[in-house]
């Protein structure tokens, strides 16, 4: 059914849930997985970008804070590395053939872009459950997934049920087949 996945990753609590599910898949189809890390400014956790404007008066401070900016970069960098690292060695340990790549843009278009070269089945990703407002602004990679890749796309979703204890979070899936 599958051969190839591709599996979209980052560092947000569904990460992982979501590398579990395309395991799980590989496992049972005996596909090979491509592990993606899109590094961007709209992920949680990336530094932010200095704003240059009122630095021609101080011109030591501009460039002080782009050194920042560049060792807070570089360690963002080292952090998807690392989660891809170590998800791919779970996978390759689990028998499943693994490779993996991080790039830098738009992650709708670098997912489907990837999908399209690597010639993937299927795409597995996380939705992080924006809606109104914050969709409207920042989009939704999923979203534009969905409408623009070649192949089927498989959507595993965060969602949050209420206990008398609190808060407990659970996964659930979609499936759109293209």
């Amino acid at each position: 059914m599958f051969k190839k996945i591709l599996v979209a990753l980052d560092r947000s609590e569904i990460g992982q849930q979501v590398f579990e599910e395309a395991l799980g898949l590989a496992k049972l189809t005996q596909a090979s997985l491509m592990l993606v890390h899109v590094l961007s400014p709209e992920e949680d956790g990336s530094p932010y970008v200095p704003v240059l404007s009122n630095f021609d008066y101080y011109p030591g401070l501009s460039s002080q804070s782009f050194e920042l900016y560049q060792k807070q970069w570089d360690t963002f960098k080292n952090l998807g590395i690392q989660m891809l690292q170590s998800f791919c060695a779970q996978a390759n340990t689990a028998g499943v053939s693994t490779e993996f790549t991080q790039n830098v843009g738009n992650p709708g278009r670098v997912v489907c872009d990837l999908a399209h070269s690597y010639g993937a089945d299927l795409i597995v990703m996380g939705r992080r459950g924006h809606s109104g407002l914050m969709e409207l602004f920042l989009g939704s990679v999923s979203n534009y997934v969905l409408h623009h890749a070649l192949c089927s796309v498989h959507v595993v979703h965060l969602s949050v049920a209420v206990k008398k204890d609190g808060v407990v979070k659970k996964t659930t899936s979609t499936l759109s087949v293209n």
